[in-house]
């Protein structure tokens, strides 16, 4: 077993097995492309001088014209997709699963300034338009990924609709009848002076597929990883056959690529690969959106009539009126959209019952909570459900489970995400004798958002300040509510902002951190009520700033997130707040769905070191949600998250 330093996850790693294949997932192409595949096939696919010759070769066989509109799909790290750049192609964009290796295309096109439209997806639902590219290209052996074929004509069917007439593809595939003849069942190589890496290979059981097992060690670490993989064996009949099926014209099979590597050991999958180019001949397809319509969309808001005890004055004020401002002036310019604003929340009802076939979806931006109650968060949506209505953001479920801090940390608990010690105070207890965890703490209400609660009070060295914080707890959220008392971390504080909706239609924001450098010494460092809500405080001058955290540690917050966001039934846009303890561990602090949406709030901040106006950040929404809402409508135009990449030390 190994055991990752400051993380209470244990691997284990599996002894000599029967069968390979009954190890292998169906999805096992969703995880294994990290840090690990670089270390173990950079021989080849960190090999400049190999990628510059196979870029010689693709732009020769497909006749690539520098103004042509390029697909580099299943790009891995963007390799061939920045060579090209690098010889003045304009028009690249790439594509890739791995959320690491689209990170690392990002970063390398940024440092060596190029412009290039790298983004997450999945090859069998392309986020593209149809007729979009004059050539897409699958290099690196990255097609035979999936357990069923059909996956593959389905990736094979998408690059035939996002081609334009005349289009071009070039496949790059391994030579699966050589591979059938001369793969090598057992190996073992250094790759550098602390990593070494034993391979086990076998047919399946069908003699379709090249089952692989790699087992990863550092000379001090131990075994890394054990992982098992499946690739399909395509010959050029069977290739041709499949591509003539999809459609596709023009079929020719190439010289194939003799890999040779400067380690020149176990070349595996990559030994012997087939190139295929093809062609498209089709028709163009026509508009299907009518120039000029906007889709009718209803914003519902919180009510300024109304009271509300979250704010300090309990009602609507200038900051607020002037947030709402802000929102209205950068709506009105999304030019596909019409709005209409609605938040008298005593005429809300029959307002939708009497309305709701002038719109097509409702903007939900009630965080304030049915007539201003944010306990009454969920029956916004739970009303537009009830009417039905679609509308964006979270349902009444995934609102439900956020606004109770000790049930998130249930489920993070049960993903085996970190989270701070912590104990509940129930509102039958008057006192507590024993301390299940050491001081400092926090002191929150267990129910609630925007920081309620949460002031520099909360945090507590003693037992004195501890009863003094849960008295003022109390007072504010109710005596019959349950209040969480949390180990106090003093690491940093930081934020992951999503937009968009799994599997594959989501980009993850850049992380920030609040810097509390401003701070006087004497005060806590915690962004509570506030940073939020007091112009007079020290804390209302909080900034916050990108975060710079170790490779490891952004990769397992962006994993943890992903992970949340689906479990909690996340949609369109959410933010997590995470703190680290003193050994650098994140640990969870809370799930926030329909996240502060205001000009200045930190989903926004994110979204501006991602090099996105608030605009930018409301019509990403917009189309995300519209997205979601409307699945089969190819004319919705995606909003270009351009994602700058993790800062890391």
């Amino acid at each position: 077993m190994n055991k990752a330093k400051g993380k209470s996850r244990i691997t284990t790693f599996l002894g000599p097995v029967e069968s390979l294949e009954s190890y292998v997932r169906a999805e096992w192409w969703r995880e294994i492309f990290n840090a690990n595949y670089i270390r173990t096939d950079g021989d080849v696919v960190d090999d400049s001088e190999i990628t510059s010759k196979e870029t010689d070769s693709f732009i020769s066989l497909t006749d690539l014209s520098k103004d042509d509109i390029i697909l580099d799909l299943c790009c891995g790290q963007g390799r061939h997709s920045v060579e090209l750049a690098a010889r003045g192609f304009k028009n690249i964009y790439g594509l890739d699963r791995s959320h690491y290796l689209i990170n690392r295309a990002k970063k390398q096109a940024a440092k060596d300034g190029y412009s290039i439209n790298f983004r997450e997806g999945d090859a069998r639902k392309l986020p593209y338009s149809t007729d979009s590219f004059d050539c897409i290209i699958i290099p690196g052996n990255s097609f035979g990924y999936f357990e069923s074929c059909d996956d593959d004509k389905k990736v094979l069917l998408e690059v035939f609709r996002t081609l334009k007439p005349g289009g071009k593809l070039l496949l790059d595939v391994s030579d699966g009848d050589y591979l059938k003849e001369n793969f090598t069942p057992r190996s073992w190589e250094w790759i550098d002076k602390n990593y070494f890496v034993c391979r086990e290979r076998s047919l399946s059981s069908d003699n379709e597929r090249l089952v692989t097992r790699e087992v990863i060690t550092h000379v001090s670490k131990g075994v890394i990883a054990d992982q098992f993989y499946a690739e399909r064996l395509y010959n050029p009949e069977m290739i041709s056959s499949m591509l003539k099926e999809c459609g596709f014209k023009n079929i020719r099979i190439h010289e194939p690529i003799i890999t040779e590597s400067q380690r020149m050991q176990d070349l595996g999958m990559m030994a012997r690969r087939l190139i295929i180019t093809s062609s498209v001949e089709k028709e163009w397809s026509p508009k299907k959106k009518q120039a000029n319509k906007k889709r009718s969309v209803i914003v519902i808001m919180g009510d300024p009539e109304l009271e509300d005890k979250v704010k300090p004055l309990c009602k609507f004020d200038e900051d607020d009126f002037k947030t709402i401002s802000q929102l209205k002036d950068a709506l009105s310019g999304l030019k596909n959209y019409k709005f209409t604003y609605v938040n008298s929340h005593k005429n809300l009802m029959s307002y939708l019952i009497k309305n709701k076939n002038r719109f097509e979806f409702a903007l939900n931006l009630c965080d304030e909570g049915f007539s201003n109650d944010p306990e009454k968060e969920l029956h916004i949506p739970a009303l537009l459900e009830m009417l039905d209505i679609e509308y964006s953001g979270g349902n009444p479920q995934c609102l439900s489970y956020c606004y109770d801090k000790s049930l998130v940390r249930g489920i993070a608990k049960e993903l085996d995400i970190p989270v701070p010690k912590a104990f509940m105070i129930n509102p039958e207890d008057s006192s507590f004798i024993e301390f299940p965890i050491h001081f400092p703490v926090i002191v929150k209400p267990n129910y609630g958002d925007s920081s309620v609660g949460i002031t520099k009070d909360s945090i507590c060295s003693d037992v004195n300040e501890l009863q003094d914080a849960i008295l003022n707890v109390r007072k504010i959220s109710g005596a019959e509510k349950p209040i969480l008392v949390e180990e106090f971390l003093t690491g940093k504080d930081i934020s992951v902002g999503i937009i968009g909706n799994l599997p594959d239609e989501y980009t993850v924001l850049p992380v920030i951190e609040e810097d509390y450098s401003a701070l006087p010494e004497d005060l806590p460092k915690v962004c509570g009520y506030e940073a939020k809500w007091d112009p007079e405080s020290p804390y209302w001058n909080l900034k916050s700033i990108q975060a710079e955290l170790p490779e490891d540690v952004m990769r397992f917050l962006t994993a943890s997130c992903i992970r949340l966001y689906a479990r909690l039934g996340c949609r369109d846009y959410a933010r997590f707040d995470w703190r680290l303890d003193k050994n650098g561990t994140p640990r969870l602090l809370e799930a926030n769905p329909n996240p502060g949406w205001c000009w200045d709030g930190h989903l926004a901040k994110m979204a501006g070191f991602a090099g996105m106006n608030y605009q930018d950040m409301l019509e990403s929404i917009m189309i995300s949600t519209e997205k979601r809402i409307f699945p089969d409508n190819e004319e919705i135009e995606s909003k270009v998250i351009p994602e700058m990449n993790p800062v890391t030390n």
